[in-house]
């Protein structure tokens, strides 16, 4: 994984792709929500964004 964001960032910096950005912060804090939830209380927000 640490590898996938390395080439990713890399990718953003060379590219000048800075749209991508907040996909990938939203992505993370979307996996870190998800995970601290770990139960029900959380699915309700999950499934109004998909």
């Amino acid at each position: 994984m640490k590898e996938f964001l390395t080439d990713y960032i890399e990718y953003l910096r060379t590219r000048k792709k800075y749209i991508f950005l907040p996909i990938l912060i939203f992505t993370i804090l979307l996996s870190v929500i998800a995970f601290l939830g770990q139960g029900a209380a959380i699915a309700p927000f999950v499934y109004t964004i998909f």
